[in-house]
């Protein structure tokens, strides 16, 4: 490894200065089926062409900017303005996007303020805290938090919450002996079934989670399952999608005790799925303390100019261990810059603007697939994604309609085993009239074709 600065020799002497004579010899102790095999890698190549062969490499792959996008399932491509690039690149803010000597970055922790105060309008909640990895830790954390606030061990996940998500909070959970308890969706309408008012653990449940829109697209009747919640004395934590926020009902209007999501869709790109930025927000003082991560606020200096500074810092990092809340070691400021400028730049009636038109074309997809001879998976109102059950392979699908230039959907049999004919697609505000009428007619023709 040329780029170490110490030479052979200096390497030798530390090596001899601890009594070993070789590298080697310093990691004999590893099993030699576990040590790496030399790579089978081609002979050098001068930097010109090198960069030829990369480019070529580079070729054969077709990026999403070359595929019509109906995929989405988490990560959903959104029209971004190309205005955010240019301010987030900016040295003041890409060079200095997380504060460790906090005071002297006011221009970082503005921002990170501003972010806080866009999450806290757009959910109605009164606190939001400087952002998250991504969506699903920031609802692992949510869990955690609940489960700290009630002195509680059991939390209630929908089935019909996305699957990563599950995933990942119950990795979380099980490492702090909480049970994670499942709640079904109906079949039918693909939303949560509520358990029966006899169930024992109902008396040990810390929260339940909601996800809105959940994994299906499919929009929650909320009030009933808050009200639920609350008779229970646990906490009500949703994880929504803030498009969605333009036109439906804030969580904090339900009653929602912690918001939770993901902040890729607000103008960050979709980058193979990261990174992203999760937002957390709670609606009380009670729970202000036992936030994760941290919280800027807004001051004074002794000269009275307004200043901005770390009010809150409880992680291991900034306090000791037995007192944190939790280890996150970030708080994705450059990505929450990003989403910060986005829902500065569209506003309240852009984001409604965009919200609406993934709601609208979602639903101009799902009259031009029931054309084509495909059927509405789930009854519920739907935002944005859709499931289609039709007498295909999806798989299949998916691999032919990527030559022609689409990609079109998540098979669910990826997740789900009783919904094997069936597939998700997404519809955002970036697709057009022509592009869905295009996607569908090609499927028809594809479907027909199979079957003959």
């Amino acid at each position: 490894m040329s780029y170490i600065p110490n030479t052979e020799e200096q390497q030798l002497a530390m090596v001899d200065s601890i009594g070993f004579r070789t590298i080697s010899e310093l990691f004999s102790d590893i099993p030699k089926s576990l040590l790496a095999k030399p790579l089978d890698l081609p002979s050098p190549l001068a930097e010109s062409k090198l960069v030829k062969h990369m480019q070529r490499l580079a070729a054969k792959n077709m990026g999403l900017d070359q595929l019509v996008c109906f995929l989405g399932a988490g990560a959903y491509d959104h029209l971004r303005p190309s205005v955010i690039p240019h301010l987030a690149g900016r040295g003041e803010f890409l060079t200095a996007y997380t504060p460790y000597q906090a005071e002297i970055s006011q221009g970082t922790l503005q921002a990170i303020f501003e972010f806080q105060t866009l999450i806290a309008e757009l959910t109605g909640m009164e606190v939001a805290n400087a952002s998250m990895y991504d969506g699903a830790t920031a609802l692992a954390e949510a869990a955690l938090l609940a489960c700290n606030v009630t002195r509680r061990s059991k939390v209630a996940l929908p089935e019909n919450l996305h699957p990563e998500w599950t995933s990942v909070v119950r990795i979380y959970l099980e490492s702090q002996n909480i049970e994670t308890i499942m709640l079904p969706y109906d079949s039918a309408s693909g939303c949560v079934q509520l358990p029966e008012a006899t169930e024992s653990w109902l008396t040990e449940l810390a929260a339940v989670v909601l996800q809105q829109p959940n994994f299906f697209g499919c929009i929650e009747d909320v009030d009933p399952i808050a009200s639920w919640i609350k008779s229970h004395q646990g906490l009500l934590i949703m994880a929504v999608d803030p498009i969605s926020l333009g036109l439906l009902k804030s969580p904090g209007a339900y009653g929602a005790d912690i918001v939770v999501g993901d902040g890729g869709v607000l103008g960050n790109p979709i980058s193979y799925g990261g990174p992203s930025v999760g937002f957390f927000a709670v609606s009380g003082s009670g729970l202000i303390r036992r936030m994760p991560g941290r919280i800027v606020g807004e001051t004074a200096d002794a000269k009275g100019n307004r200043g901005y500074v770390l009010t809150l810092q409880t992680r291991e990092q900034h306090i000791r261990r037995e007192k944190a809340t939790s280890n996150i070691c970030t708080n994705q400021a450059l990505n929450a810059l990003v989403a910060t400028i986005y829902l500065s730049l569209v506003g309240k009636s852009g984001l409604k603007q965009i919200a609406y038109q993934c709601l609208q074309k979602t639903a101009y997809l799902r009259s031009v697939m029931e054309k084509v001879g495909f059927r509405q998976r789930f009854s519920a109102p739907f935002f944005k994604e859709v499931a289609f059950t039709g007498e295909v392979n999806w798989q299949d699908v998916q691999d032919h309609m990527i030559q022609q230039g689409y990609l079109s959907g998540l098979p669910l049999n990826h997740f789900y085993n009783e919904l094997s004919d069936s597939v998700l697609m997404a519809v955002t505000e970036a697709r057009t009239k022509e592009e869905i009428d295009e996607f569908a007619s090609l499927l028809g023709g594809y479907a027909r074709g199979s079957k003959n």
